[in-house]
């Protein structure tokens, strides 16, 4: 099924939130799942988060947003995208990671690449910077959500906030920018 399948059943659903994920979760599901396991790749082979309970606890999540009124299939990767990044900062805060402290690493912010355990010191800090980013631009956080956690591309993200691609790759570029400079500040 095409993309414009997909945005065709989110536009045409109405009624129960958990009935249309459930017609557009199937359609959607290997896209999520191979974003998943991107994210996870990095992971020790005996790492308790696999990518198929990534992908379902996000679902679980996403069923909660009974408020949406979906626009597009790249709408729907964007909220799964930001459900992600609270399902993988609350993997890291629970597992017991100090806010801050030895071991800090750098973060690739350059595609959607995901972190390891041993990084949840930096998922913390990312989460943290991006929290006093969207003080400053809520919009650069959103960018960093679709662009990191949720893989869109530009064309993708620009389709969900409503502004050209070359203001997404501008924002994406000045986000990445802000970010390291925090970061850095941090560490």
């Amino acid at each position: 099924m095409s993309h414009s399948d997909v945005t065709r059943l989110l536009l045409d659903a109405s009624g129960d939130p958990r009935a249309i994920l459930d017609r557009i979760a199937p359609l959607v599901y290997d896209e999520l799942h191979r974003l998943a396991h991107h994210y996870l790749r990095r992971e020790r082979p005996d790492h308790t988060l696999s990518t198929t309970a990534l992908v379902h606890e996000a679902y679980i999540n996403l069923v909660d947003h009974s408020q949406v009124e979906w626009q597009s299939r790249a709408h729907f990767m964007a909220i799964a995208a930001q459900t992600m990044r609270r399902v993988l900062i609350g993997y890291a805060r629970s597992r017991g990671a100090q806010k801050r402290g030895g071991g800090w690493q750098r973060l690739d912010l350059t595609g959607a690449a995901m972190l390891a355990p041993e990084q949840s010191e930096a998922v913390i800090a990312l989460d943290e910077a991006l929290t006093r980013l969207e003080t400053l631009d809520e919009r650069l956080v959103r960018v960093v959500e679709f662009r990191f956690f949720g893989g869109l591309t530009h064309e993708e993200a620009a389709e969900v906030l409503g502004v050209s691609p070359r203001t997404v790759k501008r924002d994406w570029q000045g986000a990445r920018a802000w970010l390291y400079r925090e970061l850095e500040q941090a560490a």
